[in-house]
C-alpha cells in the first residue's frame, strides 16, 4: 500500500460517485424516507443500517466478481467501464427528467404499524439486494475506481469506504425526513438537486466512456 498515491484519485472518484448515486432516491432512499415520516425516527434508522448491509453485499459480490473477471480477461476493462458509462448517462438522463417534471417526492413506508427494529433492516436489506439497479450501479462504482493491474485492496478500500458512506448517508436520511420540514425543504430544492445530480452523472459516464487507460 505504500503506492496508494496512485490509486488514490481513482478510490476517491468512486467514493464520490457512489455519494452520488445516494443522493439521487432509489427504492431503498424512497422507503427510508417513508417509513421515518409515517412510522418514527427508529424504524428508519433500523430501515437504513439494513440498506447499508445490502450495498455492502452488493459492493463485495462486485468487486470480487470483477477482480476474477479482469485476472483472467484484462480487456474486459473496457467492457466494463461501456456498461458502468451508460448506467450513467442513463441515471443522468432520469435526474434531468425528475428535474423537469412537476411531481414531489413519492415516499412510501414498509408496513402499516411499527414492527421491531430487526425486521426494518431485514426490510431494508431485502429491497436493497432486490433492487437490480444495485448491481449496475456497482459496476460503475468499482470501475471507475479501478485501473488496469489495480492491486486487490484498492476493491477492498472502496468497498469498505462506501459502506460507511452508505451507514452515514443512509442514517441522515432517516433522522432529517423523520421531521416534516426537511420534507418540505427538500420539494422546494428538488429540481436545483436533480439538475446538478443530473450534470454529476453525466461527467462521470462521460469520463468513463472516453476513459480508456
Amino acid at each position: 500500500m505504500d503506492q496508494i498515491y496512485i490509486y488514490l484519485p481513482g478510490i476517491l472518484l468512486a467514493y464520490s460517485i457512489f455519494m452520488i448515486g445516494v443522493a439521487s432516491p432509489g427504492p431503498n432512499i424512497l422507503a427510508i424516507i417513508g417509513t421515518s415520516m409515517a412510522v418514527d425516527r427508529r424504524s428508519g434508522v433500523a430501515l437504513a443500517l439494513g440498506a447499508a448491509v445490502g450495498s455492502l453485499t452488493w459492493g463485495m459480490l462486485t468487486a470480487l466478481g470483477l477482480s476474477a473477471i479482469l485476472s483472467a480477461y484484462a480487456s474486459a476493462l473496457l467492457v466494463i467501464k461501456i456498461a458502468g458509462g451508460a448506467y450513467l448517462l442513463w441515471l443522468a438522463y432520469k435526474s434531468f427528467k425528475a428535474a423537469a417534471s412537476t411531481y414531489d417526492l413519492q415516499a412510501e413506508k414498509l408496513g402499516r404499524e411499527t414492527r421491531s427494529p430487526l425486521s426494518y433492516m431485514i426490510s431494508g436489506y431485502t429491497v436493497q439486494m432486490t433492487n437490480p439497479k444495485a448491481a449496475l450501479a456497482w459496476i460503475a462504482t468499482i470501475s471507475l475506481g479501478l485501473q488496469p493491474g489495480s492491486p486487490a485492496w484498492v476493491a477492498g478500500v472502496i468497498v469498505i469506504g462506501t459502506f460507511i458512506l452508505s451507514v452515514i448517508f443512509h442514517t441522515l436520511y432517516a433522522v432529517a425526513f423523520s421531521t416534516p420540514v426537511m420534507v418540505m425543504i427538500y420539494g422546494r430544492a428538488r429540481t436545483y438537486i436533480q439538475a446538478t445530480l443530473g450534470v454529476m452523472f453525466t461527467a462521470a459516464g462521460l469520463k468513463l466512456l472516453t476513459d480508456r487507460g
